[in-house]
């Protein structure tokens, strides 16, 4: 029954004796297993794309840990490619995109009600894994945030300062609004989609927030949020969505009652006494062990894993990294925080 799943208690409001536990990032380049089928795949979007293979490595670190939550296995930058924006991936160096500098480059991208064309196979992958996970196991489905998503869309990749989205906002805020405002579409008629494939829970991910300061972080990382957690809650009105404006930094406080958000998750810029003090007191959170204990492991993993259950232990929680587990964690330090987390 879904009502005994641990993650949906936790974002309920419930205080459990053991926190339920995920990673983000738990289906990845860290895992043999993953790499065997990527390579079955041939590569990364062709992987994102092949609904079965795509259940099977969301599905393989549930296999190997019993984490209490599965989250579907995609990339934020599936939804601008179903846009109309061309994506493609560097080995060794990652995502590019089709760059808008310009009107006439946002006239060439699709309206959002075109997007399952491309994105049908997200939502069998989801339909899958519904019928194929443990019962007892939480479905998680996931978008990028628009200002997160922007700032690849406007750059054509990764930059480290988001200087070129930053440019464009201050330039040209029209067009800057318009790219925004497609993506808040895009994201609740993509995320509506997942969740009726299946998806039990949603989780928006803000990876690049912290670079917002001010007024900016509200226009462009709190009020997009509000936007879909509003619209996504008229239509499902009984699906959590976690919330993740990665290094948010003090403004994580209050931004789950702003933005009517279940959980804040936390990055581990913040520490989780401060966090248990500011954020828990309006509901769940999420986190915040940093993602390099997952390499050196040790004494150290313990007693910082122990440390985050005890500083959230009196309020709803999650436990996760403060980010995504990275390719070169030993895959026997995952199974030292899970053993800890549940006190084995």
């Amino acid at each position: 029954m879904t009502e005994t799943k641990k993650i949906l208690r936790a974002l309920a409001g419930e205080t459990l004796d053991t926190p339920p536990i995920w990673m983000m990032r738990q289906a990845g380049r860290y895992l043999p297993e993953y790499r065997a089928t990527r390579a079955q795949a041939g590569d990364f979007l062709s992987l994102c794309y092949n609904s079965e293979l795509a259940a099977e490595v969301t599905l393989q670190p549930i296999r190997r840990y019993g984490f209490d939550a599965a989250i579907l296995f995609a990339d934020i930058l599936l939804l601008p490619q179903a846009l109309g924006a061309d994506l493609w991936f560097v080995t060794g160096e990652g995502p590019r995109l089709s760059t808008i500098e310009t009107q006439a480059d946002f006239d060439k991208l699709k309206p959002a009600s075109e997007i399952d064309a491309v994105l049908n196979p997200v939502y069998e992958t989801v339909r899958i894994l519904s019928r194929e996970l443990p019962e007892e196991t939480t479905l998680i489905g996931f978008a990028g945030m628009p200002w997160t998503v922007a700032t690849y869309m406007v750059a054509g990749r990764g930059t480290p300062d988001q200087g070129p989205a930053h440019k464009l906002k201050d330039e040209n805020p029209e067009l800057f609004g318009q790219i925004i405002d497609l993506l808040i579409e895009g994201t609740v008629e993509y995320l509506s989609k997942q969740i009726e494939a299946g998806a039990e829970v949603v989780k928006l991910f803000d990876s690049w927030a912290g670079s917002l300061k001010g007024d900016d972080f509200d226009r462009y990382a709190l009020e997009p949020a509000k936007k879909i957690i509003a619209a996504l809650k008229a239509r499902h009105p009984n699906v959590p969505i976690i919330a993740f404006p990665r290094g948010a930094g003090e403004r994580y406080e209050g931004f789950a009652e702003a933005t009517g958000a279940d959980c804040v998750a936390l990055d581990d810029g913040v520490t989780p006494e401060w966090a248990a003090a500011h954020v828990q007191k309006d509901g769940c959170v999420q986190g915040n062990l940093k993602s390099s204990h997952m390499v050196t492991g040790g004494q150290e993993l313990v007693d910082e894993t122990r440390k985050i259950v005890e500083a959230f232990g009196k309020g709803p929680h999650i436990f996760n990294l403060g980010h995504g587990i990275t390719p070169d964690a030993d895959p026997e330090n995952v199974q030292l925080m899970i053993d800890t987390v549940r006190g084995k």
